[in-house]
């Protein structure tokens, strides 16, 4: 996963390529000016500490006064930050602030209406891999923002042996056993989670254990429940499939630990914020 300073080279890169030509040829190179992040709807404010990265990367002694943070609650016609700057570093970082400011506070905002809505039960509300690739790391900065926690962020830091690996390696209890055989040879201490289908494969998962966490993938919020109370707290339990804020609650009430839900990246809506030019 790229770090903060390779993502921010490797978006300059690529909106920036050889130049910012139309700076380069209408503007004056020591030419020093003021702008202001304003926000244009309410919501979660999310990015504010990349988009100081952003602007400190094209001009480390660039003045940058923060007046709202990360994860403030903000309405339309409020100021987020101020800064001041050489007007080619101003115009240079625009848009790419602005993207991944207006991408993380839609995240963060809905992460947080998600949390919210199911705050009054002990069940954590988690993110998933389905995320824009190479901007992982901002939108899953967006949900811990917004209240909500992340799921593993890569294949490299978690077993989950879903559907796909079940099936291909022959069975539930064939693929624990190999997971573990090959943990152990190779020194790895990860986390096993599986998917689950059915009360069977859970039942399956009970006999062998040596995992850490169950998940019950595309349950009614019935079956969840009764899933959960066989399980018993041996291991964690997840939700995830078909959640939304319509239903989410009913699926809290499980007493699930988790609920994963894609949607908190993959249908969040950007907020909508613009940089200005502040003429004096």
């Amino acid at each position: 996963m790229l770090n903060t300073q390779e993502f921010i080279e490797a978006a300059l890169r690529e909106d920036v390529g050889p130049g910012d030509y139309s700076t380069l040829s209408s503007i004056a190179p020591q030419a020093q000016g003021k702008a202001i992040l304003k926000i244009k709807e309410n919501g979660m404010l999310a990015g504010v500490e990349l988009a100081q990265a952003i602007f400190h990367y094209l001009q480390p002694d660039a003045a940058f006064q923060v007046y709202k943070q990360d994860g403030d609650s903000v309405q339309a016609g409020e100021i987020a930050f101020e800064v001041s700057a050489g007007v080619h570093t101003i115009l240079k970082a625009e848009r790419l602030v602005l993207n991944c400011m207006q991408r993380m506070s839609g995240i963060a905002t809905l992460t947080n209406t998600y949390v919210q809505a199911i705050a009054q039960y002990n069940t954590t509300v988690l993110d998933t891999r389905k995320t824009t690739p190479l901007f992982r790391m901002c939108e899953k900065d967006a949900v811990r923002i917004g209240g909500g926690s992340n799921h593993r962020m890569g294949l490299y830091d978690m077993v989950m042996l879903k559907d796909n690996h079940i099936d291909f390696c022959g069975g539930i209890e064939q693929a624990i056993e190999k997971t573990n055989q090959y943990l152990s040879a190779n020194g790895l201490d990860l986390k096993i989670e599986v998917e689950t289908r059915s009360i069977d494969d859970v039942k399956r998962i009970l006999a062998v254990g040596n995992v850490h966490r169950i998940m019950l993938d595309n349950y009614t919020p019935e079956l969840l429940a009764e899933a959960v109370t066989l399980i018993d707290g041996r291991y964690e339990t997840e939700a995830s499939g078909g959640i939304t804020l319509d239903n989410i609650t009913d699926y809290a009430q499980s007493g699930v630990d988790y609920i994963s839900v894609g949607a908190l990246t993959h249908h969040a809506v950007s907020m909508d914020l613009s940089l200005k030019a502040q003429l004096s």
